[in-house]
């Protein structure tokens, strides 16, 4: 993938959405490339899904210009989103926002909610692939899961707002670089191995206090809704040994 020419009648953006469940308590990141300027933006909701967040960050980004000179390239890892914003919502709405098989369509307030915020504009839908490294897509991704985890005690996440110039020395982003981060796609690849791994145990610190759970149950009651707790799973003996020794060294 080539470098985005950021002089272009352009506006660039990144989208991405987070649920911790489906549903569950959920994040929206996305990032505005407009000129010489950079603006980051972000929202969360107690209760929804991936697919509903990454329309909401689509939505939001689009509403957040008003350039209708300028074509808009949306780069998102959601196909859900390109399908329904370019394929499905015409028939939708055609037929009265129902399915083939006459049940309601899904998300039918965010749909209508996004198909006002393109409007007039001119938009481009680009497909990247998600957690690969590219970016754009990992910033939003980090946007979308901060703001998620913040419903729970977690921090909000510091979003920019400034020149390009700028923006890598202090977000460490090369915002306008489509080629993928290699390093960060190996990492990305480890933690989705280790996602799939068993459980060997669940530990959690809580005040300072390291636990240690066999399930998730157990764990998750000690740190919900406790402000500065963590959590992590194990896959080992050897890989629980670590995270109590990283957590005590810190």
């Amino acid at each position: 993938m080539a470098q985005i020419d950021s002089k272009k009648n352009e506006i660039i953006i990144f989208t991405d959405g987070s649920s911790r469940g489906n549903p569950g308590p959920g994040g929206w990141g996305a990032i505005v490339v407009s000129g010489e300027k950079i603006t980051e933006i972000g929202g969360s909701e107690e209760r929804t899904t991936n697919n509903r967040m990454e329309m909401a960050a689509a939505s939001a980004a689009l509403k957040s210009e008003n350039s209708l000179s300028s074509c808009y390239i949306v780069y998102t890892d959601s196909s859900y989103l390109i399908n329904g914003i370019t394929k499905w919502v015409n028939g939708w709405q055609r037929n009265n926002w129902k399915t083939k098989d006459g049940g309601m369509v899904l998300n039918k307030d965010l749909w209508q909610e996004l198909i006002s915020s393109v409007g007039e504009k001119r938009v481009e839908w680009k497909y990247i692939g998600g957690h690969s490294g590219i970016h754009g897509n990992e910033r939003c991704d980090v946007i979308a899961t901060t703001f998620a985890d913040s419903l729970s005690g977690g921090e909000k996440p510091n979003l920019f707002v400034g020149q390009i110039s700028k923006y890598k020395d202090e977000i460490g982003v090369d915002i306008l670089n489509l080629k993928l981060d290699e390093k960060k796609s190996e990492s990305k690849a480890s933690t989705r191995a280790r996602s799939s791994t068993r459980a060997y145990s669940y530990v959690s610190m809580v005040n300072g206090v390291i636990s240690r759970d066999r399930t998730w149950a157990e764990c998750e009651a000690k740190v919900k809704g406790v402000k500065g707790a963590r959590f992590k799973k194990s896959i080992s003996p050897e890989d629980e040994s670590s995270i109590i020794k990283e957590w005590q060294n810190k």
